[in-house]
């Protein structure tokens, strides 16, 4: 971007978001209102995880024309032409993907056209726009994509992921990732787009769909409802609060180094176990429940396909070239989400009220939708 302002954005600076009324898209929109003068432009096809209530700042009068929505899919290249040429970004944020490895089980499609299609799509016509800019635009354009540590397969009990990781995926989703990601190497190393690529760990957060396990596990602990773990609960994940990754992108792009990637962890393993127990545990200081401590309600159910055993990032890198720390610990960002999800119960009950089925998912016939 530039070295001037905030996080390198100068005033009037124009940032598409990809899939910005989702989860982790959301929290980067809401980071560049709040902390930088950007002009925000939010491409989202609106499926069924995106929100609009995830931008509360949209409805300010204080935004004066700062953030824009604009209804699209990544596949369509000659909308993205027209977006490219109305607003002239000087970034692409790119997080519009499929995401949830149990519905990529049963229903691949979805995932290859949106997350190889739509990212085949959005590089051609940012190559496109980036062709055409003079010398000094182009000078500070960049592609920041947005991926996750699941390309790099499953790890056994030792050992970190690290940007020299092999690839090795192992669901539809994460292969449908790990696609995208050579993809926008290719168009770096071939056509000369300026790209950044991150890697993250599992997010966790605010205004996180309850199809994932901890807004899961919180809102079916309240109902009183069993809480079902796969297999023994012993995978293993290395927790990453969203708001500590939309500062890790903001930093990416004002500093990173082009044709560079960044992995992204919060240094925070749990088994999936024992983030169920602790937020049962957390819950019942909270808001007790009558018939007794949360754990009760604990089940264990048929594994996912290939579920990886564990994920766990080395973000060294990003650590000690570009300065960036997690400012969370797995104890202070949970307490944070769950006293979120009792405040905010309109904003996940709405999800509910619309005919969300929170019914398990990812046992189906594999790789026939």
């Amino acid at each position: 971007m530039s070295v001037t302002g905030h996080h390198g954005v100068r005033e009037g600076d124009c940032i598409f978001v990809t899939g910005g009324c989702g989860f982790i898209g959301s929290a980067v929109i809401r980071y560049f209102l709040n902390s930088t003068p950007a002009i925000i432009i939010n491409l989202d096809k609106l499926t069924y995880a995106a929100n609009l209530d995830n931008i509360p700042q949209a409805k300010s009068a204080d935004l004066a024309g700062r953030y824009r929505l604009e209804r699209g899919d990544i596949c369509d290249g000659a909308r993205l032409q027209q977006l490219f040429s109305t607003y002239r970004p000087r970034a692409v944020i790119h997080l519009a993907a499929e995401s949830h490895v149990d519905r990529s089980i049963d229903g691949p499609s979805e995932f290859i056209q949106t997350n190889v299609v739509g990212t085949f799509t959005l590089l051609q016509e940012s190559l496109r726009f980036f062709r055409g800019l003079d010398a000094e635009l182009a000078r500070v354009f960049r592609f920041l994509h947005v991926s996750t540590d699941e390309v790099f397969g499953s790890l056994g009990h030792d050992g970190l992921f690290t940007e020299k990781t092999a690839y090795a995926p192992r669901s539809p989703y994460s292969a449908s990732k790990a696609a995208s990601d050579h993809l926008v190497r290719a168009w770096s190393a071939t056509y000369g787009l300026p790209v950044l690529i991150s890697n993250c760990s599992n997010n966790y957060g605010p205004y996180h769909f309850p199809e994932k396990l901890i807004p899961h596990m919180v809102i079916k602990a309240l109902a009183g409802e069993p809480l079902p773990v796969y297999g023994d609960g012993s995978n293993v994940r290395d927790w990453l609060y969203v708001e500590d990754h939309a500062r890790a992108l903001a930093t990416i792009l004002a500093k990173g180094s082009v044709g560079e990637t960044y992995n992204v962890g919060g240094r925070n393993e749990r088994t999936n176990l024992a983030v169920v127990q602790q937020i049962c545990d957390r819950l019942d200081r909270l808001v007790p429940d009558p018939a007794g401590p949360r754990r009760r309600l604990i089940s264990f159910v048929t594994d996912r396909p290939g579920h990886d055993h564990r994920y766990a990032i080395d973000a060294g890198k990003l650590e000690r070239e570009l300065g960036w720390r997690a400012q969370e610990s797995f104890e202070t960002g949970l307490q944070k989400t769950i006293e979120w999800y009792l405040h905010n119960r309109a904003w996940w009950q709405a999800i509910l009220d619309r005919g969300y089925d929170a019914c398990r998912v990812g046992l189906g016939p594999v790789g026939v939708a």
